[in-house]
């Protein structure tokens, strides 16, 4: 427990940051540090495991509470805080899948952390497919609402003549004569301090134990080709600039029968010209008339696919707001709805004409003080 760092330094954010400004530091740095961006590179695999615990506490509102009052030992397990284990990545399960991050995949998935991989594996094991990331761009009403957008993606698949097995039709693998099919060998060297065995990737079958006789005429034997694909994309209602969508499979193949990776789906949301967005909740400038915000009027705020009326009241000053609830962003996680904030902006006239200049000055002619409550105080101060 001593030796934890806190939870808001490694987001680098400060205490009492919101819902939107952790997650878009999580985000930023799980990109940095997952292990698909610094194979072998063990302070990044720590790195990535800090932040995945760091941000399955703070943006947890129970547990943070928790956190905030009595650090570590509110939500360690071991001292009945009950953190638990790591989360899934961003809204849509991420890099970790709905069910958490299985770190012992990881190292299995990426091989050697030091030296062989961490239980040992020979290289021809079977190994998932590389993960690929894309971004794409979509509109403000799109990210609001959802919609599908077909992508297209210059990667790896796997070879249809050979079925990924890199020989001719017909023919097929066979075992590596040099390493028996370990995909390893072993040299001794005699050395003053005595012998040494050094343990190396094969180099006649690269470490895959299994050679082709007679190539694939498609792949030359490698059992992949080039290719750009389509790739049909189902974007939730609620996303946000940096919200990741995972496709399953949707990366490059596996290797020696290992699964395919996964495509990380980046969205990148175009800003409206009219409304402004703030995690779940829209904010809106609404101009008004002079009349309206002295007298009083029902106005008409649009939506999207839909028109609110409100109702304004007599005296209403310009810069004052009101909350229509449940009228903004769905969240993608919760499902539920956040509000929409109007901020009333009067609008004074401009390009008046002789008759209507005449019509103000008359009508100010006619209002007493008390008509302008703050103006007249301030005229009564001395400096």
């Amino acid at each position: 427990m001593a030796d934890k760092r806190d939870f808001y330094e490694v987001l680098g954010i400060q205490k009492g940051a919101s819902e939107d400004e952790i997650k878009k530091a999580y985000r930023k740095l799980a990109m940095k540090y997952h292990p698909d961006r610094n194979p072998g590179d063990k302070a990044a695999e720590d790195k990535f495991k800090e932040v995945n615990e760091a941000y399955e506490v703070l943006s947890d509102p129970d547990k943070k509470s928790r956190y905030d009052k009595f650090g570590h030992a509110g939500v360690d397990p071991s001292y009945g805080g009950g953190a638990g284990g790591f989360g899934g990545f961003g809204d849509f399960g991420g890099f970790g899948g709905a069910g958490g991050i299985n770190f012992d995949d990881i190292f299995d998935m990426f091989g050697s952390f030091g030296g062989g991989g961490r239980r040992g594996r020979a290289r021809n094991a079977a190994q998932k497919g590389r993960d690929l990331q894309k971004t794409i761009t979509i509109d403000f009403t799109d990210a609001l609402f959802g919609c599908s957008k077909q992508i297209e993606l210059n990667k790896d698949i796997r070879c249809k003549t050979c079925d990924g097995s890199g020989a001719r039709p017909g023919t097929g693998r066979k075992t590596c004569d040099q390493c028996g099919g370990s995909g390893q060998v072993s040299q001794v060297t005699n050395t003053p301090f005595g012998r040494i065995q050094n343990v190396t990737t094969c180099p006649k079958c690269g470490g895959a134990g299994t050679t082709v006789e007679s190539p694939c005429p498609d792949c030359s034997g490698t059992g992949r080709i080039r290719k750009t694909v389509k790739i049909k994309v189902d974007i939730p209602a609620g996303v946000d600039n940096d919200s990741i969508i995972t496709l399953r499979g949707q990366g490059e193949p596996g290797i020696n029968g290992g699964p395919d990776g996964d495509l990380y789906i980046v969205t990148n949301v175009k800003p409206h010209s009219t409304y402004k967005r703030r995690g779940d909740d829209l904010y809106l400038d609404l101009p008004i008339t002079f009349d309206q915000a002295a007298l009083g009027a029902k106005v008409q705020v649009p939506g999207f696919g839909e028109t609110y009326s409100y109702t304004i009241t007599p005296g209403t000053q310009t810069g004052s707001s009101f909350r229509l609830k449940g009228k903004g962003v769905t969240n993608v996680r919760t499902g539920r709805k956040g509000d929409l904030y109007v901020k009333v902006v009067v609008e004074v006239p401009t390009k008046l004409s002789r008759k209507e200049k005449k019509a103000i000055e008359e009508m100010a002619s006619k209002l007493s003080g008390d008509a302008y409550p703050k103006k007249t105080k301030f005229d009564k101060l001395k400096f």
